[in-house]
């Protein structure tokens, strides 16, 4: 089949295109770094460079393509800037796809959206993913849609890193025993692989899990996978955890949004509705993301 990925070549994108390519499709990978051109054909894709707010150019890729993949990025650096709108930004992203979708006519779509997803409400920046695919669900009934919504990505715990090096821990506003799903993006890669080669049907929601463990259990697995064994998952308040992100110059906005989220992972309703169409536990657990993290960790 004829694949456009868009995205580039990132946790998910990267291990995407290879396990396509090893299944013969011909796949075309959209980045907006013209030095990842090379990167994308050594993995034996095509490369389109180009940006997610060009609709004229996303159309002309679009056109022809069997199956498109879409995600929405943003730049690290927008993190840190005081007038950026996450939340509108993704949202005028889910625009520009919606526009490109029935200019090429493309008929078959894979979404990459979240956990919480499903409401627009207390889940913080999450309600991103629900604008997108509110917007996608606009489109003609003839489009089928396939909504991956995976939940916390285990490499999210890499941005822990300099407190676990500097204070043996790491800090939330919620912590203890309560379990609550996690995700390797492998296997979120090697899900949609597999899901691409499905039939499609209307609009499906899939969610994607890879292990269900505790604050307690990731600071006790890593702890001892790192060398240190005293490692404690901190709860601080969201008062502490605000003024914390603030005085690393981060937009108020997603402060604010990141915090509502992780109320919600703390206190379980962001899974309420994962709990209710739970799907088959994938391949990566904890104990293997230790492995990775311990590597990262002692480079």
């Amino acid at each position: 089949m004829n694949i456009i990925l868009t995205g580039s070549l990132g946790n998910i994108g990267k291990p995407l295109t290879q396990k396509l390519v090893q299944k013969g499709h011909a796949i075309t990978v959209i980045s907006s770094k013209t030095e990842r051109q090379k990167d994308i054909e050594a993995l034996g894709a095509k490369a389109a460079i180009g940006t997610m707010q060009d609709v004229d150019f996303l159309t002309k890729v679009f056109k022809g393509a069997d199956i498109v993949y879409l995600m929405e990025t943003i730049n690290t650096s927008d993190f840190f800037d005081s007038n950026f709108d996450l939340v509108s930004h993704i949202t005028q992203i889910g625009v520009n796809y919606k526009q490109a979708i029935e200019k090429s006519n493309v008929k078959r779509v894979v979404l990459l959206s979240s956990v919480g997803a499903h409401t627009d409400k207390g889940n913080g920046n999450l309600v991103m993913h629900y604008n997108v695919e509110a917007i996608m669900k606009q489109l003609p009934n003839d489009v089928s849609i396939k909504f991956m919504r995976p939940v916390g990505f285990f490499t999210n715990i890499f941005r822990s890193l300099q407190t676990i090096k500097e204070q043996g821990v790491i800090i939330s506003n919620y912590s203890g025993g309560a379990k609550e799903p996690w995700v390797s993006p492998l296997d979120i890669a090697f899900t949609i692989a597999e899901e691409m080669e499905k039939p499609f049907k209307g609009r499906e929601v899939h969610y994607l899990a890879s292990d269900e463990v505790s604050p307690s259990e990731i600071a006790h697995v890593i702890g001892k996978a790192i060398g240190k064994p005293e490692l404690k998952w901190l709860e601080i308040s969201d008062k502490q955890l605000l003024n914390k992100m603030l005085s690393m110059n981060m937009n108020e906005q997603i402060a604010k949004g990141f915090i509502e989220m992780q109320t919600a992972q703390g206190n379980g309703t962001l899974y309420e509705e994962y709990y209710r169409n739970k799907p088959t536990l994938g391949k990566v657990k904890l104990a293997d993301f230790a492995k990775e993290f311990a590597q990262f960790y002692n480079t």
